[in-house]
């Protein structure tokens, strides 16, 4: 059985704020997302608002009809929004001024209290509440210590050393060799401590293959690829084309 695939459709919102306009609707990408198969939507608000805006947010949640996912960070700001809206799930994902992408994962450990006290907040409000962490023992241990419901990995580094490299390079690639292995024990630590297991960041269709063959791992989320295939056969077909590769 495959990973769940949730499409993160935040560079739609990027190519609408470069004009300030009405196009192209998010709506609409999530329907065509959701037709073509994907289990689910994602998108991250940020404290600069630089893609998804808050109205975005309530017109997402009455249109998406498979699973919203929005990603956050841990600030009053994001808390009270996440409450007012309520998907079904929020990730926790740190956030730096400036950065070009998230940078890596949240650092748990360093703010077990902060975290502790937004997943109790988003628990009450029905909301699953998963945080992005790098693939690191200490911090997989700290999110089952805060009582999170799943961790995403974050797959930057696997991403980055696979760039560019055909499935078949993988197997020669030390680095790469050991980049999945230390996703894999991960997960089977993440799963064996009562973790719901997601992995994202930088995935495509030419590395995603080897780590949807992970059991544990439950979940993907992809974003950029699949908008950047999009620009050349659409979203639909790019959608298409991910699940395949999934598979």
């Amino acid at each position: 059985m495959r990973p769940r695939l949730n499409v993160n459709i935040d560079h739609v919102a990027t190519v609408r704020e470069a004009r300030k306009t009405i196009e192209p609707s998010l709506e609409e990408a999530a329907r065509i997302c959701e037709r073509a198969g994907t289990d689910g939507i994602t998108i991250h608000i940020r404290g600069d608002r630089r893609h998804i805006q808050d109205a975005d947010l309530h017109k997402l949640k009455s249109v998406v009809s498979t699973y919203l996912n929005i990603e956050m960070a841990v600030t009053e700001e994001m808390l009270s929004i996440a409450e007012s809206v309520r998907p079904d799930a929020v990730t926790l994902v740190p956030e730096n001024p400036g950065e070009v992408t998230t940078e890596g994962g949240l650092d748990v450990r360093g703010h077990q209290d902060s975290i502790k006290s937004a997943r109790e907040r988003l628990k009450r409000a029905g909301i699953l509440v998963s945080i992005f962490i790098d693939p690191d023992e200490g911090q997989i241990r700290a999110a089952a210590d805060v009582l999170a419901d799943q961790i995403e990995i974050c797959t930057a580094q696997f991403a980055h050393m696979t760039l560019g490299l055909g499935r078949e390079d993988f197997s020669i690639r030390q680095n790469v060799i050991d980049e999945i292995e230390r996703i894999r024990e991960s997960a089977l630590l993440a799963s064996s401590l009562g973790l719901k297991v997601a992995a994202g960041h930088g995935l495509t269709t030419s590395n995603v293959g080897i780590l949807s063959g992970i059991p544990e791992i439950e979940e993907l989320n992809i974003g950029h690829h699949i908008i950047s295939r999009a620009i050349f056969v659409g979203l639909e077909q790019a959608v298409k084309e991910m699940l395949v590769a999934i598979r």
